[in-house]
């Protein structure tokens, strides 16, 4: 097969370029199978940014061994260093890459055409998925909806083949034995009980639904399913926000903030009957492994661009005018989009979300 002047089987070095933390890598993980299928005699090196954040991990605890990708060229992101570019540079001048799959979230043309002409002075002639014209925005696909990312990311490339987002191959993690076998050593303490998830953490404060409102739909939750328990999934600092949040369910509960590496997580997370939580990298990874997402989701960007995928989720979304602000820190407003979220929506929702999951007329067991 040959793709737009190149012979995918001869190619031997690729150059994935991808910025951004858990939720930025989750959602490209069908492009990524896609360029593992296209090139499967290539050595595929990712491009990305190290951590920004300590709740923000890097892509490579993310994808792992998964085989995806076969190491990482990581640098500061932002960084204006003459000498951090130049090492830059002679890192991908000895790679040697014939293709670069730029996956990079759109940014102002000026931004991408200059990253063109620097892959170019490293020797790149083939460069795949450039967010220029219609590839740098979010399509609108309906009257108050707009493309995912997952979604765009397709369109840019498809020169490489199509993508159907709806395979749930197309968003393994490819998760190892020992992965899964941490997570079940992990949830020893449940006693094999049904699981509800809860990752009620986030980097951003415009995101943040608050820790007395996760606590109080927790205590409604924990009346309704009696016999389940809740596992608390999120990095190490929201571990003590999490614990008030665990106190509020009579019942069973565990709190792994902190505990288990980004996969491990997504191995727990297989095992959810439910997923609670904000716009958020542990909100992807529920999606990718097929659980229902119930998600209190801050307006800040435009709907759907970073819904979770897939289908049995509900997303409690409220189009205000200031929508699509895109602040990480909301004052003047004072999380309006989010405040409107009450705690009886988010048990209505993730009551509605447990009952789709369960086939027609199967015992349910929802208490009174």
């Amino acid at each position: 097969m040959k793709t737009s002047g190149i012979y995918p089987h001869e190619i031997k070095r690729v150059l994935i370029y991808r910025l951004g933390s858990l939720g930025d890598t989750v959602v490209v993980l069908p492009t990524l199978h896609l360029v593992a299928r296209t090139f499967p005699n290539a050595e595929r090196l990712m491009l990305t940014n190290l951590p920004v954040h300590a709740k923000a991990p890097a892509a490579s605890a993310i994808i792992g061994e998964s085989g995806l990708v076969d190491g990482y060229l990581s640098y500061p992101v932002g960084t204006r260093s003459a000498a951090t570019l130049a090492w830059l540079w002679l890192q991908i001048r000895r790679f040697r890459p014939q293709v670069l799959v730029y996956l990079k979230k759109p940014r102002d043309n000026k931004v991408v055409l200059r990253d063109q002409r620097f892959f170019r002075t490293c020797g790149i002639r083939k460069i795949i998925g450039l967010p220029l014209g219609d590839r740098a925005t979010n399509l609108r696909v309906g009257p108050a909806l707009w493309e995912s990312e997952a979604s765009r990311l397709a369109r840019s490339v498809n020169e490489l083949g199509a993508i159907d987002l709806n395979d749930p191959a197309a968003w393994d993690l490819r998760l190892t034995a020992e992965e899964l076998s941490r997570a079940e050593m992990a949830l020893k303490p449940t006693g094999g009980r049904p699981l509800i998830a809860c990752g009620p953490g986030t980097k951003m404060h415009a995101k943040d639904w608050g820790t007395a409102n996760w606590s109080a739909l927790m205590a409604t939750l924990a009346m309704k399913f009696p016999g389940h328990t809740v596992v608390l999934i999120g990095a190490r600092e929201e571990r003590e926000a999490c614990e008030h949040v665990a106190a509020a369910w009579q019942g069973n509960s565990i709190n792994l903030c902190g505990e288990l590496a980004p996969r491990e997580r997504a191995a727990v997370l297989r095992r959810a009957e439910l997923f609670l939580g904000p716009d958020s990298g542990q909100m992807h990874l529920a999606a990718a492994a097929g659980i229902p997402c119930v998600i209190a989701f801050s307006a800040r960007t435009k709907p759907g661009i970073w819904f979770p995928h897939g289908k049995g989720h509900r997303v409690l979304y409220r189009t205000l005018d200031c929508v699509g602000c895109k602040l990480e820190t909301c004052i003047e407003q004072r999380k309006r989009c989010l405040t409107s979220i009450t705690v009886d929506d988010m048990l209505a929702a993730s009551l509605e979300a447990w009952r789709e999951k369960h086939k027609p007329g199967e015992h349910i067991g929802i208490g009174d």
